[in-house]
């Protein structure tokens, strides 16, 4: 067990080494920073004096080092923009960024995995098709799309609720709803196909031929048996959730980190996006370590097959 889980640790810490790579080598090559952050008419003195204060004036081999050293002892450096701490600037918009998150991610998990499980049950009926219709419309639709269209008909036209911005709850409630309800379609197609193939399995008939209750076939025989797939499902979109919906957060003008790693992409404040890449990108390694836990957890065998 204690080599299965160093196996996955070293496959995480060499997945955020190489985001951190790959992300350095892009920002640095695809053009300078200086021409965004300087006014057009700054003199040459200027831009190198800027260089120099920033370490660009450096090789790209000694800029890689520094940086990989200090971000080892959590230094992400400082912003280009206000000259203010990485870290600082970042932990003002998480907390918006995780009330966003799990707001959406409750709606579809309470909203997706149901709706799943009452399709499969009612598998080929109506209920079926109308839910299947939902699942299928919610995964196919962009995100920003669909906010456009929830800010057109609920702010614009019937004027119910606020179109940007926070303040109160009800700001939230059109963010949330276009990732919680997009997310739940992606939850009711992967729970219908986990708990269609459960109910076929011999010992779903073997537990109705011994007169346990459909309630009971249904949540102690299916839906543990069908949990692995739905909760690898789960996992994905948590960390994609909590990670940074950017379009979302920049429709709805959520001040959260998706929004901010638009505005310093766009501004070309490379600490900024380095540490904002490297924090998604361990969100979404985080979400999967925890997806292996509960593996474990949910089926005994793979702890067996992980001793040997």
């Amino acid at each position: 067990m204690l080599r299965f889980w160093l196996v996955k640790l070293l496959r995480a810490t060499v997945t955020l080494w190489l985001v951190v790579t790959s992300v350095f080598i892009v920002l640095r090559t695809s053009g300078d920073p200086v021409q965004s952050l300087l006014p057009p008419d700054a003199t040459i003195e200027e831009i190198e004096q800027f260089r120099e204060a920033w370490g660009l004036d450096r090789p790209l081999t000694e800029q890689y080092a520094k940086y990989v050293v200090n971000m080892a002892t959590g230094d992400f450096g400082k912003s280009y923009r206000d000259g203010r701490q990485v870290t600082t600037i970042i932990a003002e918009r998480v907390p918006w960024t995780l009330f966003l998150g799990l707001t959406a991610y409750a709606v579809a998990v309470l909203l997706g995995v149901p709706l799943g499980i009452l399709a499969a049950i009612r598998r080929n009926t109506f209920v079926d098709r109308l839910i299947m219709s939902f699942a299928v419309f919610g995964f196919a639709l962009p995100n920003f799309f669909f906010g456009i269209l929830l800010i057109l008909l609920f702010s614009l036209n019937l004027r119910m609720l606020p179109s940007s911005g926070t303040g109160t709850w009800m700001h939230v409630i059109m963010p949330a709803a276009t990732l919680g309800l997009t997310t739940a379609g992606a939850l009711a197609r992967f729970t219908r196909s986990a708990m269609l193939d459960v109910l076929g399995k011999v010992y779903i008939r073997a537990a109705a031929a011994k007169g346990v209750s459909f309630a009971g076939r249904i949540l102690r025989h299916a839906l543990p048996n069908a949990a692995i797939p739905v909760v690898t499902v789960m996992g994905l979109n948590l960390g994609a959730l909590l990670g940074g919906a950017i379009v979302v957060e920049t429709v709805f003008a959520w001040p959260g980190v998706g929004r901010l790693l638009v505005s310093s992409v766009s501004s070309r404040d490379l600490a900024v996006v380095q540490a904002l890449v490297l924090m998604i990108a361990a969100t979404m390694v985080v979400a999967n370590l925890t997806v292996d836990l509960l593996y474990g957890v949910l089926d005994p065998r793979i702890r067996v097959a992980s001793k040997d």
